[in-house]
């Protein structure tokens, strides 16, 4: 006997519920991309630039790295490594860690407080080697309490650390920046590549600087255009902006979009 459409379902009928089963692996699937893609970015407040990377700004979790346009811009490179930390700790609260292998100077508290970081929420860790930076990376990334995590390298980041990092990174999508000299170039896997420049900064009426400022080439971007901008920092607002003299001018458009 057939039985009725309108028949309650038997209880003992070994088909699933297709709905339920549809529902299940739903509810599987959106927790499994917050698990593995956490969707959040650090914006950098300047839309010439974010247009350009795929979640608005740098894809947290992910590595990026940072090194100087040529010999001589360390310091710069520095400076907009730092800038990137303190934007993202103004942002999010937190602290953030420095493991510094050698080669890179040691960044000091009024250094520190000139681009807006608070010292006492910089925890600062010399390592003798890149190997001994990658494990304490690494470490530093599965305690998931801190909001930024900066190594400074001296050889740079090879592909398959970088890919070990990021899959530890995942889980607490912290800020991930790799600050390398100008000579190492290696293969790695950073979702972006920037490259910086130093350039002369306004001052005040007394000559002191009031915002540094920065060449800043987006060599590489995973899922994202490249670019090249004149990027100032404002310490006291976190925040990155166009030159005043350059903002309004054409051609300075036309380079963001070049």
């Amino acid at each position: 006997m057939e039985r009725s459409r309108d028949a309650e379902p038997d209880e003992d009928d070994p088909r699933p519920d297709r709905a339920a089963a549809l529902a299940s692996l739903r509810e599987l699937v959106a927790s499994d991309r917050t698990r593995r893609d956490p969707g959040a970015a650090l914006p950098l407040g300047v839309p010439a630039l974010d247009d350009r990377l795929p979640a608005g700004g740098l894809g947290l979790g992910l590595p990026h790295e940072v090194a100087p346009e040529a010999e001589g811009d360390e310091p710069a490179a520095l400076g907009f490594t730092l800038a990137l930390i303190a934007r993202h700790l103004g942002l999010a609260g937190g602290e953030a860690l420095l493991v510094i292998a050698p080669g890179h100077p040691t960044p000091y508290g009024h250094g520190l407080s000139g681009l807006g970081l608070d010292p006492d929420r910089i925890l600062l860790f010399e390592v003798g080697s890149d190997d001994e930076a990658y494990l304490a990376i690494e470490e530093a990334l599965r305690t998931r309490g801190l909001r930024a995590v900066a190594g400074f390298l001296d050889a740079g980041l090879p592909l398959k650390q970088g890919r070990r990092l990021q899959l530890v990174a995942e889980a607490s999508a912290p800020l991930l920046l790799v600050l390398r000299p100008a000579r190492a170039d290696l293969p790695n896997g950073a979702a972006t590549r920037w490259r910086i420049g130093g350039a002369q900064g306004a001052r005040d009426r007394f000559g002191c600087l009031l915002r540094p400022r920065w060449r800043v080439h987006l060599e590489r971007c995973r899922n994202g255009r490249p670019g090249t901008w004149l990027l100032e920092w404002d310490h006291a607002a976190h925040r990155f902006g166009l030159p005043d003299a350059l903002a309004d001018h054409a051609p300075a458009a036309r380079a963001g979009r070049s």
